[in-house]
């Protein structure tokens, strides 16, 4: 099976709690409800680009437990290639809790697990990648092993897409092998040492900042919109208005449908008001 997406990221299994309002600290906060919900950065892109129509493999890593077999089967049921997802033994899986409340906004906290485990067994070889038009790789796993697969990928050919969250400074290895860079406004903050970037213009300037230093970049501003920046070219693109419901993955199916539709041979302006809609889908609660 070739695949023209491939995901080299993590997979968490979540629980979502709801809440009218964030905890302060030393404080037990009353949340209204709960629920398992199956995650992690790469995971969520890989399905994205998946709904968006194209053939997708995830690589990763996940641990011999309950939460790691619900993964495996997520993943078979959407028929994601997922012969290179490694089992580590005696490891648990990724995991967070989020909590949600009442404006859709949300905060997280993460466990690595088994997704630290990605290393130089689980880039494959040149054969791999040999239909691959699209590597998308996240800030979830170790730098050194997203290091690793993008020279692979990219020695093919394909492009390599780093969605740099969670915000962490990039070894200049893994930057040099970046075609296109995809932050948030926080994310673009870290990276440009910059004021974090509220409105279109700001993240106009973000990206452009960037773009000194990567091909390609894009930053997301939330409720504003989104800017993309390749050398001194510019594009613009306000966010749609939609009842937000959470913004809790809006990102990742920016980014997988993304990929999706540059691997389809979309052109880029075309690809990001597609991705700009997929996201605005989720936001609204409409994605299923």
């Amino acid at each position: 099976m070739s695949n023209t997406v491939v995901v080299f990221g993590s997979l968490h299994y979540d629980i979502t709690v709801q809440t009218q309002a964030w905890p302060q600290q030393g404080e037990t906060a009353v949340g209204q409800s709960w629920a398992p919900k199956l995650g992690g950065k790469g995971r969520n892109q890989a399905v994205a680009a998946a709904k968006a129509g194209a053939s997708v493999a995830m690589i990763g890593a996940i641990g011999d437990d309950q939460f790691g077999a619900a993964l495996r089967a997520d993943l078979d049921s959407r028929r994601i290639d997922h012969s290179r997802l490694r089992v580590i033994a005696g490891a648990g899986s990724g995991m967070s809790v989020a909590l949600s409340d009442k404006t859709g906004d949300y905060r997280a906290v993460i466990v690595s697990g088994s997704n630290l485990a990605l290393g130089a067994a689980d880039v494959p070889d040149a054969s791999f990648w040999s239909d691959t038009r699209v590597l998308i790789l996240q800030n979830e796993v170790p730098d050194p092993a997203n290091t690793l697969a993008a020279g692979a990928a990219r020695a093919l050919g394909s492009l390599v897409i780093l969605n740099a969250a969670p915000a962490r400074p990039l070894s200049a290895e893994l930057a040099a092998q970046v075609d296109l860079l995809v932050v948030n406004a926080g994310e673009a903050a870290t990276l440009a040492g910059s004021p974090e970037p509220g409105t279109l213009n700001e993240a106009k300037s973000a990206a452009l900042l960037l773009a000194r230093s990567f091909p390609q970049v894009i930053v997301t501003a939330g409720a504003a919109g989104l800017a993309y920046a390749a050398g001194d070219e510019t594009l613009l693109i306000a966010a749609e208005p939609v009842a937000v419901i959470s913004t809790h993955g809006a990102g990742d199916a920016f980014v997988g449908t993304l990929a999706a539709e540059v691997a389809g041979g979309a052109a880029m302006s075309t690809a990001l008001s597609r991705a700009n809609h997929a996201a605005a889908v989720l936001v609204s609660g409409q994605a299923h």
